[in-house]
């Protein structure tokens, strides 16, 4: 059983009316909208890597019962030069794109220029974030397009560097009570400067109109420990009261990319694992908008995605999906899926690790500093005044996580994630109790399941008293996919909405519930 990942999937515009299976809860209303790449050739070329592949949106939309679905390619500037010519004329990070030889001598050289500055695309086929009021289609550069939700509609282009010095900006985005959200990017070599921004963009409307990132507001800054070699980063963790940045061994090289076009190679060979380097632990007070005094670190490892993040007794404890190296993202070249043998053996599953940071560092060396009793992650006080942090391995085989958001910086128990024990491609779905350590899993033959998002019952007391949704792709040919409703506690199924389509495989989503 294999997905065809370098397959170009249609889009079906129009909404198209769901087979609902079960029975969907009165109380769940609203649209699931999830965004990954669904176009990987234009003409005779092709991308690399899957991630580089064309933004095909998703939505399933649900109203008193029924459920319709419908699906858009983003209309961005990337999408349209690429159809206009035919061909990939716009670079991706696996995949760069050269002018094609019929063209003048003169369209060469700017071609040449714009990639030796880059000018990144606005292929935005990551995730879905909230801004205000509006919402965007997003990858990690500095271009981020505005979309109608429902409709799928692409509306305009938005530049981070128009509001803020960010060139890149991690695809995941924090939102507080009051609907503000808090996103982190990298300014690069500003004024001899390389650094990470924190922002804080306003909840709601603006009240003159002008687009939410005109008032964005930067909460801090952290110096990289490299000029020209700033850490990758996917997302980072906040609790009531802290930010946590983990500042990684994977670097992109900022001069090697400068000169990539030129050499021939991708941007995404230019960044690279460093094993040899720790990785830096950085925790930032949201008061003073500083870090913390103690400085706290721990061995190599890749992180693309946080948990979760809270405040106990003193301790602020998060949790990761780590990786021991960046082989993940090599798996996804689209020559290496086209051998699930050879890529199955060189896959090393993540982990979730539990780390724990004490905010006292009244200690003596060599003393662990961690006095929670319910976890084993350490926390030790070395000669030079820095702390050694060891993780606690919660689970392993998981990916994609997601929880009640409502208990989001908060303590929490439960957490919704992919399976990926046998490949990073995911056949089963669980539900985790980081209490207990027990899991739930839900299943079927023939499927490949995407990233659950749990979507809490009004006014619920329970952390887990919801409904879990998630998007289910049918292995067997010219079989519909499904949109799969769990319930939060038991976790079995009360509903499926299917769809005699063929559903792409996506990266992450955004529940907007009915408002009405």
């Amino acid at each position: 059983m294999q997905y065809e990942y370098s397959k170009n999937k249609e889009e079906h515009p129009e909404p198209i009316k769901t087979e609902v299976k079960g029975s969907v809860p009165e109380w769940l209303q609203g649209t699931l909208i999830r965004n990954g790449p669904g176009l990987f050739s234009v003409g005779e070329t092709s991308y690399n890597h899957w991630f580089d592949g064309m933004a095909l949106l998703h939505n399933f939309t649900i109203n008193k019962g029924e459920v319709t679905y419908r699906s858009k390619y983003l209309q961005g500037d990337t999408y349209k030069c690429n159809m206009e010519a035919n061909r990939i004329v716009v670079s991706e990070m696996g995949t760069m794109a050269y002018p094609d030889p019929c063209k003048n001598i003169f369209s060469k050289v700017i071609t040449f220029l714009s990639h030796t500055i880059p000018d990144f695309t606005d292929n935005c086929a990551n995730n879905i974030i909230k801004y205000g009021n509006d919402y965007h289609a997003t990858s990690e550069t500095n271009y981020i397009r505005k979309i109608d939700p429902i409709t799928l509609e692409t509306q305009e282009k938005v530049d981070y560097l128009k509001h803020l010095p960010v060139n890149i900006v991690a695809s995941h985005t924090h939102y507080d009570k009051e609907g503000n959200s808090y996103s982190m990017g990298t300014c690069i070599a500003e004024k001899g400067k390389t650094k990470y921004t924190l922002f804080k963009v306003a909840g709601g409307s603006s009240s003159d109109g002008s687009p939410p990132l005109k008032n964005a507001e930067i909460m801090c800054t952290v110096p990289c420990r490299s000029l020209l070699t700033p850490s990758y980063y996917h997302s980072f963790g906040m609790t009531d009261n802290y930010f946590i940045f983990i500042e990684q061994p994977l670097k992109l090289d900022i001069l090697k990319m400068a000169t990539a076009y030129l050499r021939r190679v991708s941007w995404a060979s230019c960044m690279k694992f460093h094993p040899e380097d720790s990785t830096l632990i950085h925790l930032i007070d949201r008061k003073t908008k500083k870090e913390v005094g103690t400085k706290f670190y721990t061995g190599t490892m890749a992180v693309f995605h946080h948990v979760n993040a809270f405040e106990d007794d003193g301790h602020v404890v998060f949790d990761v999906i780590a990786y021991n190296d960046n082989s993940l993202y090599d798996m996804f070249y689209l020559d290496k899926l086209k051998d699930p043998v050879g890529n199955s053996a060189m896959y090393i599953k993540p982990k979730c690790r539990r780390f724990v940071l004490p905010l006292s560092d009244k200690g003596e060396t060599g003393e662990d500093l961690v006095k929670l009793k319910y976890t084993r992650a350490s926390a030790v006080m070395e000669k030079d005044g820095k702390v050694l942090c060891q993780g606690e391995v919660l689970c392993d085989g998981v990916e994609l996580p997601r929880i009640n958001y409502n208990f989001n910086g908060k303590k929490y128990r439960y957490s919704y994630m992919c399976c990926v024990d046998l490949s990073p491609v995911a056949t089963k779905i669980i539900k985790f109790d980081a209490e207990t350590k027990q899991q739930l899993e839900w299943t079927e033959e023939d499927i490949f399941a995407s990233e659950p998002v749990f979507i809490p019952r009004p006014d619920a007391v329970d952390e887990d008293d919801g409904v879990v949704l998630t998007v289910i792709i049918n292995a067997k040919p010219r079989v519909g996919g499904f949109l799969l409703m769990l319930d939060g506690k038991s976790f079995k199924e009360v509903a499926r909405a299917c769809v005699d389509v063929e559903i792409h495989m996506d990266m992450h989503g955004y529940f907007i519930p009915d408002s009405s």
